[in-house]
């Protein structure tokens, strides 16, 4: 791309006319794709890719990387970013020196806000306690422990690297090493009990993160689970799982505030929290996907996915494989996708702001789910009820067909 369409791309973003109008900016998120695992776990549709050389091209792909956040620095120019997420994958692969030079570049180009909160996946496999030291010097702040389970036997079900010792040693190398940390676990794993799931959930506490995310097993498409299904627990049992893991984390002092997040107080997930209240996010890497807001357009982006293909697009100055402008019919069923996964829902203020629609073009949706007692709402404030977070697709689904 030469400099001359490139420019000719941003202005067309800022100045021509579009579907819609705001009136100001959301919140803007810096997300970083590292597309390596050591294996590819048989639940997961990530864009991730096994490495199975002797090691993956780390200074190509950070080359990529810059590039990548160079052609998009027009988009966002002036614009504070004030979360950086570096998910996959297995982004604790990369090595202490690589993750310094990312966190340089980043702070070179983007104007990081002070108190940013800074977060790095990790997987149990890959702990070693003095390249996490080297990681928080660098100013990673938050560390997404990817635990899954501390059962052996759910472990290997799940294809994981790590074993149950290597995960509990890499809780403790967490706590000692961050201040703030969340752990990832799942439950309705293959043939898992309730006493199963309740020992891993009791055994996640006793660490007493400030942040755990407890998500559901499901099968998705295009998975090694999808096309061989292992025997799950059925919805009865599952229900019970997850109504007592609701229980016992608000007896320990952790709130749900999303539909599978458990925070102690003021310790949410500032990055998470800005794409459920449908901020803004630059994503660079591959496969990532970008969400950006215009005066009169909202804009969505995605990497190339493969990783060699990304790097020879970044450096070539095309990292962009798909792009297209959310349209005014879109917007609502978008919109509430992300803020109806948040118990508190979210404050009309903020549906006209960053879609740049009125509130009349989802009443009908609203009115049919507030009469099916999904939904409670005055004139300043609409979230889901008990229902309807049990019901959640049932609930967004109404905005599709409204949008349609």
């Amino acid at each position: 791309m030469s400099a001359a369409s490139a420019g000719a791309g941003v202005i067309q973003a800022f100045t021509a006319p579009g579907s819609i109008r705001l009136t100001s900016l959301p919140p803007l998120a810096l997300y970083v794709h590292f597309p390596w695992c050591v294996r590819k776990c048989p639940y997961c549709d990530f864009n991730s890719h096994e490495w199975k050389g002797d090691a993956f091209p780390e200074n190509d792909y950070l080359d990529a990387l810059r590039s990548d956040l160079e052609q998009a620095l027009p988009l966002v120019w002036g614009r504070q970013v004030h979360t950086v997420f570096i998910g996959g994958g297995t982004p604790s692969l990369l090595s202490a020196a690589g993750l310094d030079r990312l966190l340089s570049d980043v702070r070179a180009l983007l104007p990081l806000d002070a108190d940013a909160e800074i977060t790095l996946e990790a997987n149990p496999g890959t702990f070693e306690a003095a390249k996490f030291a080297q990681f928080r010097a660098s100013g990673v702040n938050r560390l997404s422990v990817g635990i899954q389970s501390f059962n052996e036997a759910h472990l290997k079900a799940l294809g994981r690297i790590h074993d149950s010792t290597q995960a509990h040693r890499a809780v403790e190398v967490a706590a000692h090493t961050f201040d703030n940390f969340n752990l990832d676990l799942m439950f309705a794993l293959p043939q898992q009990t309730l006493a199963e799931c309740q020992t891993d959930i009791e055994t996640a506490l006793s660490f007493a993160p400030p942040h755990l995310s407890l998500y559901h097993l499901t099968l998705e498409p295009n998975t090694l689970f999808a096309k061989y299904p292992p025997a799950l627990p059925d919805d009865d049992a599952s229900a019970d799982m997850q109504e007592w893991i609701h229980e016992r984390t608000a007896a320990a002092g952790y709130e749900r505030y999303e539909v599978s997040a458990y925070a102690q107080p003021h310790r949410q997930s500032k990055h998470n929290l800005n794409y459920w209240r449908f901020g803004d996010y630059l994503g660079i890497g591959a496969g990532a996907h970008t969400k950006l807001s215009f005066p009169n357009r909202i804009l969505r982006q995605m990497r190339y996915k493969h990783p060699a293909t990304f790097i020879e697009h970044a450096k070539a100055g095309k990292p962009v494989h798909e792009e297209h402008e959310v349209g005014p019919r879109d917007l609502p069923f978008e919109f509430m996708l992300n803020a109806l996964r948040l118990v508190e829902g979210f404050p009309v203020h903020r549906f006209i702001e960053r879609t740049g629609l009125t509130m009349t073009s989802i009443e009908s949706a609203l009115g049919e789910a507030e009469k099916r007692g999904l939904i409670a709402r005055d004139h300043q404030h609409i979230a889901p009820t008990p229902l309807g977070q049990r019901f959640l697709n049932d609930l967004q689904g109404l905005f599709l067909q409204d949008a349609s």
